[in-house]
């Protein structure tokens, strides 16, 4: 049995998007799937500084001894972020991370974003964050708001394999209604585990 985390982005949770999807059909292949809720702020009002790297690292804290070489960890959006910061600080590596609309700069936010923004006051370690993981696989949208060419840079970067889909918005319901379910990304994962 695996352990696979699938984490939420900006005020999200885990019965969003294609999530309570994904975990049914992962836990039909007798895998254990983790879906944590991370503190995130009770309004929108002020989305450039709501959230709390720290929070999120201590609320994970109880799910690291589930980590292992055979873990899978899945990441949404702001949850790509997360896992910037978290991958670095394992132990051991993973298995596998796969990134869904992935960033680095926020291109809506105001000009000093970063210093309000405690995800991104700290610079990424790619090196470590690569190292912690076997295989890395990135989705990202021709349509996001995050350009393909950061995409592509943040591939470069992590040594990880791109795939770009169509017009997919940010892989979310608020994009797209259909995203209450990703059967490529199923069927990918599926492949992954089948073959390791």
């Amino acid at each position: 049995m695996r352990n696979i985390f699938i984490f939420h982005g900006s005020y999200g949770s885990p019965e969003e998007n294609w999530f309570p999807w994904l975990k049914k059909e992962l836990e039909k292949l007798d895998n254990r799937v983790i879906v944590p809720q991370f503190p995130t702020p009770k309004t929108q009002d002020s989305a450039y500084s709501g959230h709390r790297l720290q929070k999120w690292l201590r609320s994970f804290d109880k799910y690291r001894k589930l980590l292992n070489d055979k873990t899978i960890i899945i990441a949404h959006s702001r949850g790509c972020v997360f896992t910037y910061h978290l991958m670095p600080t394992l132990k051991t590596p993973i298995d596998c991370l796969f990134l869904v609309a992935p960033w680095m700069i926020f291109r809506w936010y105001p000009k000093d974003w970063k210093k309000t923004d405690s995800f991104h006051q700290k610079l990424f370690n790619w090196n470590k964050i690569r190292e912690k993981a076997k295989y890395i696989e990135i989705y990202q949208s021709t349509n996001d708001d995050t350009p393909v060419s950061e995409g592509r840079q943040i591939a470069r970067k992590l040594g990880a394999k791109l795939i770009l889909v169509k017009n997919a918005g940010h892989f979310n319901v608020a994009s797209d209604e259909k995203f209450k379910k990703f059967p490529l990304f199923l069927e990918n994962i599926k492949k992954f585990i089948k073959e390791n």
